[in-house]
């Protein structure tokens, strides 16, 4: 029996549906466990829940980013096979999302206000680096998760030492990153020219240095 071709406005339909699960409800996710759960909350200052709570919302608001662009470049994808493989990666990223809210509210927190521009912005960026091509899109992920890798990497340097549950997700979330950048290479994503590189750094710098405060 084949399988139901999709028309646009029934992908439209899906991102919209998505989009809402993302920002307000209850996200689909690859069905994982929390890395975190089975661990025992450690004493912690609280300035110490502070920032860890801080440094969860800004990877919280990183995962609706990516949620985002994953479903925006999916709805653009020429290729089935491309669009499969993103759409997996969204779920995936849902875990994420899922984590860092929970860790965010066990630490007192909030995640972002803002996380309704975060996603609107990020799924446009989506879209349109898969209407340039599968394989700039493809690379474009590619270097939005080597980007995430790396300030992943930061936040486990800052993270107070015995926070063993929020470091336990950061770590799992880091290395899915990983992961997905080297399958979109693998798929054959291309690298992206130096000034775009650059200007990713800077439009995530500011999103990180907002999200920290609000």
């Amino acid at each position: 029996m084949q399988g139901r071709n999709y028309s646009r406005l029934d992908h439209l339909i899906t991102n919209f549906d998505q989009a809402l699960r993302t920002l307000f409800g209850e996200p689909l996710t690859s069905g994982r466990g929390n890395p975190a759960q089975d661990l025992d909350e450690q004493d912690m200052t609280e300035s110490e829940k502070v920032l860890s709570a801080r440094l969860m919302r800004i990877n919280h608001a990183g995962e609706v980013c990516a949620q985002a662009l994953y479903q925006g470049q999916a709805l653009t994808a020429r290729s089935p096979d491309i669009q499969n493989q993103m759409e997996q990666a969204a779920r995936e990223e849902n875990d994420h999302l899922v984590w860092c809210s929970k860790r965010v509210d066990e630490l007192g927190g909030h995640t972002s206000y803002l996380n309704t521009v975060w996603y609107a912005g990020s799924f446009a960026i989506g879209a349109a680096a898969g209407v340039i091509g599968d394989k700039w899109s493809l690379g474009f992920l590619a270097e939005t998760e080597r980007q995430v890798v790396r300030h992943l990497d930061d936040h486990l340097e800052q993270l107070p030492e015995q926070d063993s549950k929020t470091r336990a997700i950061v770590e799992q979330m880091k290395e899915d990153e990983a992961r997905h950048a080297t399958g979109a290479v693998n798929a054959g994503g291309r690298e992206l020219p130096e000034p775009v590189r650059k200007l990713m750094k800077l439009a995530s710098k500011v999103m990180t240095k907002t999200t920290y405060r609000i």
